[in-house]
């Protein structure tokens, strides 16, 4: 990480991450996995879970709806793994055909939205550092939830006006603290808020959802498209993250779900590298709101891909998920 990743609940410094390949007939597809602590998957779970995939008895890479439900049948959990061979598979196929993931989607790549920045939970000294390195985005995400939330929004806001969404991390515990909280956040040029409470608190989200003037998001409460239907009601909105979610095909079917059921939708990222986050900026133009700033965060990326220009989320036209290796971890 280029600073310390401060949440409300924790800090970290690195996050662990696999690279994925998939070869077939001179091609290769790239995918990762990308594991927080709060996921409970690591090097050691993700690489016990892989050497269980044996893709031989598939002859053809196209076939990808048996391809990943075997794979999400292998065992349960380990979505980031999961999430790994999503995206390889993807990639692979795309650069078979020779054309980008959101080509043969049929998406615009003009209707990208902009990505947010992160500005995690630190001293107002360092939260000034950050606010200039995030120069030129059009909306920034803060991480509130810790003792100093008022202090985190006033010091951003001394050195810019452009909107900010906030995520709390499950770090709030009081309903009406957190609904007149919300209220000031409003007057201050917040969008939305993320995940105030924590994700089994379904009373107290119900209630702030329903007196919240501004929209509220699901992230820790939900993961797959499963979890969608519980949520109606719960929050206005949800976060969808290809590793929590098992991939770009699950991803796919939870936008629609939200969007059928009249959610706000926004697409998320962990702390990744540019295959990650170019693989998840193939959806970016179905939704409304985008945080895919994991690959801005990190200083080893090793691959190239998705740029973002001005603020706003650039797709590369280059077929698959758009990224080339720079350093080639496998040899």
């Amino acid at each position: 990480m280029k600073h310390a990743f401060t949440l409300a609940t924790s800090s970290r410094t690195t996050t662990p991450v696999m690279i994925t390949k998939l070869e077939y007939d001179g091609f290769t597809g790239y995918g990762e996995a990308s594991m927080p602590p709060y996921l409970g998957e690591s090097h050691n779970t993700a690489s016990d879970f892989l050497s269980k995939v044996d893709l031989s008895t598939f002859s053809d890479p196209f076939l990808t709806e048996d391809i990943l439900d075997y794979i999400d049948s292998l065992a349960p959990g380990n979505y980031a793994a999961k999430a790994s061979v999503d995206i390889a598979l993807h990639d692979l196929t795309g650069k078979i055909l020779n054309v980008p993931l959101y080509k043969l989607w049929g998406l615009d790549p003009g209707k990208t939205p902009d990505t947010s920045f992160t500005i995690g939970i630190d001293t107002p000294e360092v939260v000034r550092q950050k606010v200039e390195e995030a120069s030129g985005f059009k909306i920034l995400k803060v991480k509130l939830g810790g003792s100093n939330d008022k202090e985190m929004i006033n010091t951003v806001r001394e050195m810019t006006d452009v909107p900010l969404c906030v995520d709390v991390n499950q770090g709030w515990k009081d309903k009406k603290e957190a609904l007149d909280m919300i209220f000031w956040l409003k007057e201050k040029g917040i969008v939305f808020v993320e995940q105030p409470f924590n994700k089994d608190d379904r009373d107290n989200s119900a209630w702030l959802t329903g007196n919240s003037p501004l929209p509220v998001i699901a992230d820790e409460a939900v993961q797959r498209l499963k979890d969608l239907p519980d949520l109606k009601g719960l929050y206005s909105g949800v976060n969808i993250k290809l590793m929590k979610c098992t991939g770009l095909r699950e991803a796919w079917k939870m936008i629609n779900y939200a969007r059928s059921v009249g959610m706000t939708v926004m697409l998320g990222c962990m702390t990744e590298t540019s295959c990650g986050v170019s693989a998840a900026s193939q959806l970016s133009p179905l939704v409304d709101f985008a945080d895919l700033d994991g690959n801005l965060l990190i200083n080893n990326d090793i691959f190239d891909g998705v740029k973002v220009i001005q603020g706003k989320i650039t797709l590369p036209d280059k077929p698959g998920i758009g990224v080339e290796l720079t350093n080639d971890i496998f040899n």
